[in-house]
């Protein structure tokens, strides 16, 4: 609790200190656009008073709380933002990482189904012997008894 407490703490400094630097920065600007050129050749301490309206008009809108809140809700967006990006890389990545799996199951498919195919041929050869064998058999043991016959007969 205490740390978190200090962190708010330290966002909310940094955050002004933003806010102050953007504010210096832009009255930097301003100043130099409409009093740059003349600086030089002033020969009276008050010669630039009239910039003091901007700069009470700036001072206001930077330290106006609706400015202030407008700012928390643009680094409560980005906070969002930066976590819905940050889900979407995580999501990506799961992503590449299934199709890495999916490619390498593929692969082991097509190799499985390779074999497969070779089994069922030698499958296919062996119920192809087993079928036509006996009868091979017969026939050949047929033409030997024929040709035994035929010989011892002769002779």
């Amino acid at each position: 609790m205490f740390w978190f407490f200090n962190a708010k703490l330290c966002v909310h400094f940094v955050l002004t200190c933003s806010v102050l630097v953007s504010s210096q920065t832009e009255l930097q600007r301003e100043f130099a656009d409409k009093h740059g050129a003349t600086v030089d050749s002033v020969a009276r301490p008050y010669a630039f008073i009239k910039f003091d309206t901007f700069i009470q008009k700036t001072k206001k809108l930077y330290s106006d709380q609706r400015t202030q809140r407008n700012l928390d809700k643009l680094n409560e967006d980005l906070h969002d933002i930066q976590s819905i990006m940050t889900r979407n890389i995580n999501d990506v990545l799961e992503q590449g990482e299934r199709l890495d799996r999916v490619e390498n199951m593929s692969g082991n498919l097509a190799m499985e189904s390779k074999k497969y195919a070779k089994k069922a041929k030698d499958l296919s050869r062996q119920a192809l012997i087993q079928k036509y064998m006996p009868v091979i058999v017969l026939v050949g043991l047929f033409i030997f008894v024929y040709g035994f016959r035929r010989f011892f007969k002769a002779a």
